[in-house]
């Protein structure tokens, strides 16, 4: 029996090896500036029931914090520098997303078609 399982985790291994970076080169990718406390695009849309890249560029010198209580996402942006974040898959509708640090100038949506 363990000589089996063995055997199927190491299947399991080769087979992830294989085609888990393959998947993830084929999730679309979402790209945002920040600048100013301003997302640009400012309001995005993506594919429903589809897993998505984001790429977060803070252009601003100071550090930001990209997040959504929606779609459950939040990290730190360095400034001058840039995160990725995996979304979804999401259901169509409307998703609010905000840098953290000035949410009352930074709120803008994601719409899921």
């Amino acid at each position: 029996m363990r000589a089996f399982t063995a055997i199927c985790a190491g299947t399991l291994s080769l087979a992830l090896l294989a085609f888990g970076p393959a998947a993830l080169a084929d999730d679309p990718t979402l790209v945002l500036e920040l600048k100013d406390h301003k997302f640009n695009p400012a309001n995005p849309t993506v594919p429903a029931n589809t897993r998505i890249k984001v790429t977060v560029k803070n252009l601003d010198s100071t550090p930001a914090e990209f997040e959504s209580r929606d779609f459950d996402a939040e990290k730190v942006i360095p400034g001058n520098g840039e995160i990725t974040v995996n979304i979804g898959p999401l259901d169509a509708g409307t998703y609010d997303f905000f840098d953290e640090y000035h949410e009352q100038d930074s709120t803008t949506q994601l719409t899921v078609k």
